[in-house]
């Protein structure tokens, strides 16, 4: 297995479990508390990996950091970590994964009938899963469309990171480059959302541990090899991975915050992964 197939792999795993961390952080946390905390963090990390600074070549160049800043650390985040403040977090990694849909029709890479037909079969069981787990309130509608909305602007970043992965610099200081414009575009909504109306226990050991989580390993470690998967494998390919997401997520919703896995969810998650393997075809 190549090591863009292996970086892939261990992103995906990873990312299947932040939307469990969330969940559980969003008890103490508003949702972009928990972003700019963890990508903070995560740009503190990169920093120590590589403290060299990136000299972009101009506006030419400047213009892809600040927009993956904006869609693939901000606004995905943001859409993502406030979903899950009106739906579970098994249904939010469900429709996050439909991403690779809209890489694809963002992409000019080809685009052949394996990945269509594995597409059909992963939607097939995507929609199995969030049938079989969703919790039928008026509520859930609004979370279920910003994780829709979220997966849509992972597609555009996607095609920037493709993009960026063409500028020669290392994918330490182009994942730090863009952290740092995401922390930028997270200020407004940071001082505007209070969170403060109510009594909170913030500095237990498992919010602290959550957060490293976030940032450690889901950030600062995962963009890195999310850019090195991307630079291997290209957008489209990689991408399909994010398949996986919701079958991680599923399992350790379940295992770790008691959520739900009925049969529907476990048949559902079977067909994802038969997606992925004829879409990989």
């Amino acid at each position: 297995m190549s090591t863009g197939y292996i970086v892939a792999l261990i992103t995906v795993i990873i990312w299947g479990l932040t939307f469990v961390s969330t969940k559980v952080l969003l008890t103490a946390f508003t949702p972009v508390e928990i972003l700019f905390a963890r990508f903070f963090i995560g740009a503190i990390a990169l920093f120590i990996a590589m403290p060299k600074r990136l000299q972009a070549k101009g506006w030419c160049e400047e213009k892809y950091f600040i927009a993956a800043g904006a869609s693939g650390v901000f606004l995905y985040y943001f859409l993502e970590n406030a979903s899950m403040l009106w739906t579970n977090a098994s249904n939010a990694g469900v429709i996050v994964s439909t991403a690779p849909f809209f890489t694809a029709l963002f992409s000019r890479e080809k685009k052949t009938k394996w990945f269509f037909v594995g597409f059909a079969a992963a939607m097939a069981g995507i929609a199995m899963i969030s049938f079989g787990s969703l919790e039928v309130t008026g509520e859930g509608i609004l979370g279920d469309f910003l994780a829709l909305a979220a997966a849509a602007v992972w597609g555009i970043y996607a095609v920037l990171t493709k993009k960026i992965s063409t500028f020669g610099y290392p994918e330490v200081q182009t994942a730090r480059r863009s952290f740092l414009y995401g922390l930028a575009f997270m200020i407004i909504p940071l001082v505007f959302w209070d969170g403060c109306g109510t009594e909170r226990d913030v500095f237990t050991a498992q919010n602290i541990l959550n957060l490293l989580f976030l940032g450690m390993a889901a950030s600062a470690l995962c963009f890195v090899f999310w850019s090195v998967a991307v630079r291997k494998l290209g957008a489209i390919r990689t991408s399909i991975f994010i398949y996986l997401t919701p079958v991680i997520t599923v399992i350790a919703s379940a295992i770790l915050i008691g959520e739900a896995i009925t049969p529907l969810s476990g048949a559902g998650t079977l067909l994802a992964l038969a997606g992925l393997v004829l879409s990989e075809k």
